[in-house]
């Protein structure tokens, strides 16, 4: 899989793991937080630039028939194919720290 995103940043993948389940703006930015174990900690401008990357690029999107103020989020198939991408290009590196010297 060739993007222009990938691989992806840590940012990334931490709210696209997040949005396995559908999010709004703060919502996620203390998911990540909790998923990080208080390693990351997104401020608002770096996580709607992600959001907005993110939706441009069909990997999430808005959830449907949500009419409160927040604008709730969820990952899409494409985001799906991208983490499961992401989890096999991390698998592979992982295994080679496994293998050690040889």
């Amino acid at each position: 899989m060739k993007h222009k995103l990938l691989p992806l940043s840590e940012t990334m993948h931490y709210i696209l793991l997040a949005l396995r389940e559908p999010l709004h703006g703060y919502a996620i930015m203390q998911k990540v937080e909790e998923m990080s174990e208080g390693k990351v900690i997104l401020a608002a401008g770096t996580l709607y630039g992600a959001i907005d990357n993110l939706s441009k690029h069909n990997w999430i999107s808005p959830v449907e028939g949500e009419t409160g103020r927040r604008k709730v989020y969820v990952i899409t198939q494409q985001g799906e194919d991208v983490l499961a991408f992401e989890k096999s290009r991390l698998a592979h590196i992982l295994s080679l720290y496994e293998m050690g010297g040889r």
